[in-house]
């Protein structure tokens, strides 16, 4: 009764796509970089819980101790990435990155077999996981930024952002079912074969991008900026990337602006610690808190991104993604000033994760996809790994100080609403420095608006 070459069903999957602004030839791509983001944060999010176990066991007033280390890691990291990436092609580069990391994962698993309370691993551990989340996602969205072209940004990488969120949601869920079956070992085991299982859609990307990505030369100089060959070396120092950014007016402002957002989440992070471990004193209990955060996080960024996200950034453009949230974090830390509870800040995390991973996150990717691909390899990873640990490092000891000469946690509160509201700004001069780089065909802003960079 199947007529293989029937319209209807084809017409109708083509009308849906276009609802979420896929256009024709990019839906394999829009399925391929979601499904590399689920396993990616699958993976991650899946131990993510652990972390925040471990931080609280080592002790809440040691923390800045392992930002600091988590810090100092990465610096040492920086030039060892910086070599590889001017070494290999992007092609092979992205898979030897992973490949790495599953080689980690596999040697926490043997260790914590061996050694499973020993509490300097767990320290270790917490400080590894740190940074690796931060060198693959930022490796992943590199890897986006130089497969889409600008105007293919703005339609789909919130859909892009989704399947980091279904694997945000699918992660703590997963572990929290399988540990008392499979063990800290196990979780590790299948953490490292949900990243394995990103390497295949890599290549499979960077051949899309050379068919109808930003491989196809399109009019206008950002894209021919796009057009360089992945199976060439990026070439350069072992810290270009460090250079590109003190070199740039646009990329110090985004590493301004990731300090500034690592501030506001370090500030909440810290007394997200200090109020669970006061209201729920059992690690059990911590780490089920932790996991009913992390899923409330991730369910209502899906949605956020699935219906809201795209529709924003078409008609309003990067400006208003980049806005909208540190406004939002300013009023939630007024409002943590005057009710310092654990209800008001779970409010105020979960207002502040879901305004990260949907509309930050997103925005904060496009600003790349502007730049060169020694910049969104290199200079990208310096921001978002150095200089992000460096922001949540100062920060925490700022917090530290704040605690000692105050010791009411409205102050704090008071200094982060300040801090959010110069992001905010920040966030707004980001994305006029982006429009204004941007063609009126590469702009593809709403017929309501026009670019911000003409006004």
């Amino acid at each position: 009764m199947d007529d293989p070459e029937r319209e209807p069903p084809a017409s109708g999957l083509a009308r849906l796509g276009r609802g979420f602004g896929v256009r024709t030839g990019e839906a394999g791509a829009v399925v391929a970089g979601f499904l590399f983001f689920f396993c990616l944060f699958a993976s991650y999010f899946m131990l993510r819980p652990v972390r925040e176990t471990m931080g609280i066991a080592g002790g809440v007033k040691n923390l800045q101790w392992l930002f600091t280390a988590t810090f100092v890691v990465m610096l040492a990291a920086i030039p060892l990435y910086g070599a590889v990436c001017a070494w290999l092609p992007r092609r092979r580069f992205v898979p030897w990155v992973y490949a790495f990391f599953i080689a980690n994962l596999l040697a926490f698993a043997l260790a914590t077999r061996a050694l499973p309370d020993n509490i300097w691993l767990a320290r270790v551990f917490y400080v590894w996981l740190s940074v690796f989340n931060l060198f693959v996602v930022s490796v992943a969205w590199s890897l986006m930024a130089d497969v889409f072209r600008p105007e293919q940004a703005r339609r789909l990488f919130a859909l892009l952002a989704a399947g980091a969120s279904a694997g945000g949601l699918a992660g703590p869920v997963l572990g929290g079912w399988l540990v008392p079956h499979i063990g800290l070992t196990g979780l590790m085991l299948l953490s490292a074969a949900l990243l394995a299982a990103t390497l295949p859609g890599v290549g499979w990307l960077f051949g899309w991008r050379r068919r109808a990505g930003a491989g196809v030369a399109q009019p206008g100089k950002a894209a021919a900026r796009a057009v360089q060959d992945p199976g060439n070396p990026i070439g350069g120092g072992l810290l270009a990337g460090l250079s590109l950014l003190l070199r740039s007016r646009y990329l110090l402002g985004i590493g301004l602006f990731v300090i500034l957002l690592a501030t506001a989440s370090t500030f909440l992070y810290f007394e997200q610690a200090r109020l669970v471990a006061e209201a729920f004193p059992e690690r059990t209990r911590q780490t089920q808190v932790f996991s009913a955060l992390d899923a409330a996080v991730q369910a209502l960024t899906i949605v956020v991104q699935l219906f809201f996200t795209g529709r924003v950034a078409r008609r309003y453009g990067v400006t208003m993604l980049l806005t909208a949230v540190p406004l939002a974090v300013t009023a939630g830390f007024l409002v943590l000033a005057l009710l310092p509870t654990f209800g008001v800040l779970a409010a105020v995390m979960v207002l502040r994760r879901v305004g990260e991973y949907a509309l930050l996150r997103p925005g904060r990717e496009m600003l790349f996809t502007v730049v060169d691909a020694e910049t969104k390899y290199k200079a990208k990873n310096v921001i978002d790994t150095a200089v992000y640990r460096a922001g949540d490092a100062v920060s925490a000891w700022v917090k530290t100080a704040i605690d000692a000469l105050s010791g009411h946690p409205a102050t704090v509160a008071l200094a982060g609403a300040l801090l959010a509201l110069a992001w905010a700004g920040l966030g707004w001069w980001l994305g006029r420095r982006h429009e204004g780089q941007l063609g009126p065909q590469e702009a593809g802003l709403g017929r309501a608006t026009r670019n911000p960079a003409a006004r």
